[in-house]
């Protein structure tokens, strides 16, 4: 069997906090939440683009597909 290593992380504390505030703001910080969740390395961008452009709906959108894309391959081991 193979394996890959991924940009995968393990932030319970990012996690939980994500998932707080996306619950406090009626979903709009869901995109984060979920990257948070599935310990995704750009969890910090994808903060930032939902933040500042997720009013414009289209970037709250960006980010939720870059929340729920695939993680990146690094390596086998």
């Amino acid at each position: 069997m193979n394996r890959y290593l991924t940009d995968q992380r393990d932030r319970p504390v990012s996690a939980f906090v994500a998932v707080v505030v996306a619950l406090l703001t009626a979903g709009y910080m869901l995109p984060w939440a979920v990257a948070a969740l599935r310990g995704k390395s750009n969890h910090w961008t994808i903060f930032w683009i939902n933040l500042l452009g997720g009013w414009t709906v289209i970037l709250w959108v960006v980010a939720l597909v870059m929340a729920f894309s695939s993680h990146k391959t690094i390596g086998r081991y």
